[in-house]
């Protein structure tokens, strides 16, 4: 019997990756995507959960981080997992690099690598999936989020400056990125989940540790100065208040709330205290480099907690 489920369920698999591109046509399962953007392929894993079956759904994109990808964030962050219970679309990006879809990073502005490098165009990318995934699934324009992990939560801070009329929220774990200015612009909701005690990416900034096997440093960006800039860009009190307090092995975490923000928006900070670099909820992974793994909070859950609240307006979602 355990043999017949496991040859049915490889059999549902290869069904539902040969399904056709067509709008709506998707159902349940999990697919592999590519695009052109400027002349470059580029790909991306996608999971619908069961819930589709009953009609549109919002979309979580959720980006990996620097020397990652899309096979490997999927797995580590067990995202799937919760977009099946909460009822979302969980979208994998695959960055840029020399090594096919090995060590690829995101142009964050700010870092990384390859893509920084050689000035790929991430942010056309993450516009472009959008619009591929309204031509091939049922999906409520006005609920698309952006989240990533480390150099892919630099890229998710970038996406939300940049595309604050396709966005409806961003989240962030690890990854510090400094918006510009936005006068005039859609306010974005922003959570930002970030240990102070992360070895990598250094909460108070300043140059990072090597990337293992290289001599390659990181400069990041100091937590506060990027909740500073989101705070102006969005027109929100300059005073957090302290919302909620958790401890769990050691670690600790608070959730720091900067209210009265323009357009209904709410910038939020999961500040942990003993935990590393990695994200939360999830199981131990490589903490000798990365530091220790906390399940203080459940990265998965608050970030889908938090962004569920906010769409677009209606006429931001029209036309796309």
């Amino acid at each position: 019997m355990i043999a017949i489920r496991h040859y049915a369920a490889i059999l549902l698999t290869t069904l539902c990756l040969a399904v056709p591109a067509r709008a709506g046509v998707l159902g349940p399962g999990d697919y592999r995507f590519s695009l052109d953007i400027g002349g470059q392929s580029r790909s991306y894993l996608l999971h619908v959960p069961p819930q589709a079956a009953a009609g549109p759904l919002p979309v979580v994109i959720s980006l990996h981080g620097g020397g990652g990808n899309a096979r490997q964030h999927r797995r580590s962050t067990g995202m799937d997992a919760a977009a099946d219970r909460d009822g979302y679309i969980a979208v994998y990006p695959n960055g840029s690099g020399r090594f096919g879809e090995r060590l690829l990073t995101w142009n964050a502005g700010n870092c990384c690598g390859y893509a920084q490098d050689h000035k790929v165009d991430d942010v056309a990318f993450i516009a472009g999936l959008i619009d591929d995934l309204k031509r091939r699934l049922a999906l409520d324009a006005r609920r698309v989020y952006v989240v990533g992990h480390s150099n892919g939560g630099m890229m998710a801070h970038r996406i939300g400056a940049a595309l604050p009329d396709r966005v409806a929220a961003i989240a962030s774990v690890a990854g510090v990125h400094v918006p510009a200015d936005g006068a005039g612009r859609r306010a974005v909701p922003v959570l930002h989940i970030h240990s102070v005690d992360d070895p990598r990416a250094l909460y108070g900034g300043g140059l990072g540790p090597p990337f293992p096997f290289t001599s390659s440093r990181v400069r990041h960006d100091p937590v506060d100065a990027m909740l500073a800039a989101w705070v102006r860009r969005d027109g929100c009190d300059a005073v957090p208040s302290e919302t909620a307090y958790r401890e769990s092995g050691g670690h600790g975490a608070r959730l720091l709330i900067y209210g009265h923000c323009r357009d209904g928006a709410v910038v939020a900070h999961w500040q942990l205290t003993g935990a590393g670099h990695g994200w939360p909820g999830a199981k131990p992974a490589l903490e000798r480099v990365i530091g220790p793994a906390t399940t203080v909070i459940d990265a998965n859950a608050e970030i889908w907690q938090f962004v569920s609240r906010f769409s677009l307006p209606a006429t931001n979602a029209e036309g796309r």
